[in-house]
């Protein structure tokens, strides 16, 4: 008996000490993400609010980001994406979207110039967070807008845009895209090789999320300066998925002095939520429906509830990356406000990076390997792209 009571008081003691761990690095990762730099490299604001205009500069009831959750979640540097559908390569009227998103952007920091400011060079986020405001750095989804013109690439440069991902969801007239089975240009077409110099001389980033791996290839024989996969996950735990990154890319990616931001997205980061997403196409087209039909959709997760990825699996892909090629290249590009309602339990929106920390606490990072996954990583590339334009003067 006197036995048994020991040994419960034991556990006890046991419990009490776990639940103080666990509640020290949940303060610990709240500290750190208050005390740095965290760039999220992908935060699709801009189209989600030229679709359903909200006032983010206070709490919204949609979407995944606005400022009160920002500020909780320690979010001081998101690149706002200006993405522009595939259909604008061939509808045309791309180059009025990108310069209407950017201009809302520039009236969002124009209604709370004390909490947002535009960000134009690397050095700007530094002053801005001393400022206690949010950074708005700018990146292109899909070149499309370039439409064929270098002067077009030198005016988005001028207003602010500081990476250009090549293509998007269709191979458009710069690079093919990972999703598509057309591959017209196995790779680059002769003018996306003028647009990666020209992006070199300009000081802008080279995206290679979205393109086909020929293009990414392609990419990487040409640039002067590090790439970026803005945001991307790993074909090491969804084997196919042509989207996500291959050991050999990333191994390549590494040797260029770039960085892959991971995706939050469940679809990029379980195998089980990528099939879920085929398996729903599927079923649509053979009951002759669009799998973006409401009620079909809403009618099939009744019956196959869809597979979330959770923050440890998300945490799979970033040890991945530090395994094979080191703590420097590897850093965030969730995909907010961009991937619907797939995002992992635990990454519902911008207030929960801490819990990312706090993962990362618990298997032992450091908190200097910590910053650089926030931040440093990312900051490295921009400041290596931008030496090499001045270089180049």
């Amino acid at each position: 008996m006197k036995f048994s009571k020991i040994a419960m008081l034991c556990s006890l003691m046991a419990l009490h000490a776990h639940t103080a761990q666990a509640a020290d690095l949940k303060a610990e990762a709240q500290r750190i993400a208050q005390q740095y730099l965290l760039i999220d490299t992908h935060i699709d604001v801009p189209y989600r609010l030229q679709e359903h205009w909200e006032d983010v500069t206070q709490a919204t009831a949609k979407g995944e980001f606005d400022y009160p959750r920002a500020k909780k979640g320690g979010l001081n540097a998101p690149f706002m994406s200006v993405y522009i559908p595939a259909s604008y390569e061939k509808t045309g009227g791309g180059e009025l979207l990108a310069n209407q998103l950017i201009d809302s952007m520039e009236a969002l920091v124009g209604r709370a110039p004390d909490k947002f400011a535009m960000a134009y060079r690397s050095d700007d986020l530094a002053a801005q967070f001393k400022q206690g405001k949010i950074s708005l750095a700018l990146g292109m989804e899909n070149g499309t807008p370039i439409n064929g013109k270098l002067e077009n690439l030198r005016h988005f440069y001028q207003r602010g845009i500081r990476y250009v991902t090549l293509a998007h969801s269709e191979s458009n007239h710069i690079a093919d895209s990972s999703y598509d089975l057309r591959r017209p240009h196995k790779g680059l077409s002769p003018f996306g090789e003028q647009v990666v110099a020209e992006m070199n001389k300009l000081g802008m980033m080279i995206d290679i999320s979205h393109v086909s791996d020929a293009a990414f290839y392609k990419v990487l024989s040409l640039t002067k300066a590090p790439v970026i996969a803005s945001h991307s996950s790993l074909r090491a735990f969804v084997p196919g998925f042509e989207r996500n990154m291959d050991d050999k890319m990333i191994q390549a990616l590494a040797k260029n002095g770039g960085v892959i931001q991971i995706n939050f997205g469940s679809s990029f980061v379980i195998s089980q939520a990528n099939q879920w997403g085929l398996q729903l196409k599927a079923a649509a087209k053979a009951a002759g429906k669009s799998s973006d039909d409401e009620v079909f959709r809403a009618e099939y997760l009744a019956k196959h509830p869809y597979p979330f990825a959770n923050v440890d699996t998300v945490l799979k892909h970033i040890d991945h990356v530090v395994k094979l090629v080191g703590i420097d290249h590897v850093g965030i590009g969730s995909d907010f406000d961009g991937v619907g309602d797939s995002l992992p339990d635990g990454l519902k929106d911008v207030s929960m990076y801490p819990n990312l920390i706090e993962g990362l606490l618990k298997r032992g990072y450091s908190e200097a390997d910590i910053v650089k996954i926030m931040s440093g990583n990312l900051l490295r590339v921009w400041r290596q792209v931008e030496a090499v334009a001045a270089a180049s003067q």
